[in-house]
């Protein structure tokens, strides 16, 4: 069993490898965690990650240049229903598309589109970058046993924009930076966040762990 955290030259890879590969030891979840290029080795794989940094239309143009990955993915998340994870940009590419530097197709995966955060304060600078507690919009699974609210763990963001979604229903967790921001969606077997989880610590291991064990 493997769970492939793509490769399309854009994401911190080093950094999920290692927090994958922790959490599937420390809840002995039994996967194989690869580094992948490869359609058949998504194919193959019982998870998905998709990792992501720098600018929407980057990350897009990469995801869409690795040949037959988009195909791949469509095939095992929606037609197959693999679980999938998408980290930063990775969650962002899920929307109808992004607002940065123009308008950008996305996956069309989650309803909505990614714009620009708008602090209410002028004084709070952007790209939004620090740890910052998680507020519950709608339960979730991988939510399970993580100390959320004002008196929760932590999660790790840098990023200038963020995931608006259509349906509310989709919008699990919102951080306050000078008003509210998207910081994780979900829609069936595909969850996303705009925090780094492999970057949180705690948060982020304990979140992972939920994600290898899940069954949406």
């Amino acid at each position: 069993m493997s769970v492939v955290i793509i490769d399309y030259g854009s994401g911190n890879l080093h950094s999920a490898h290692s927090s994958f590969a922790r959490a599937n030891a420390e809840s002995d979840t039994g996967f194989e965690i690869k580094l992948t290029s490869d359609p058949d080795e998504v194919r193959k794989a019982q998870r998905i990650v998709l990792p992501g940094v720098g600018a929407f239309a980057d990350c897009a143009s990469g995801l869409h240049a690795v040949d037959g990955m988009v195909d791949a993915l469509t095939e095992s998340v929606h037609k197959l229903g693999k679980p999938f994870f998408g980290i930063c940009v990775g969650m962002q590419l899920l929307a109808d598309r992004g607002l940065e530097h123009g308008t950008h197709r996305g996956l069309s995966w989650i309803a909505g589109e990614v714009e620009k955060i708008k602090p209410s304060d002028p004084d709070l600078k952007i790209p939004h970058m620090g740890w910052n507690t998680l507020d519950v919009m709608n339960n979730h699974a991988l939510l399970d046993g993580i100390p959320l609210g004002p008196d929760g763990l932590h999660a790790y963001f840098v990023h200038t924009y963020h995931f608006k979604t259509t349906l509310p229903a989709n919008d699990i967790l919102e951080t306050n930076y000078g008003g509210p921001v998207t910081a994780m969606v979900a829609k069936d077997n595909i969850v996303g966040t705009q925090f780094h989880p492999e970057k949180s610590q705690k948060l982020g291991l304990a979140l992972i762990a939920n994600f290898l064990k899940w069954s949406p």
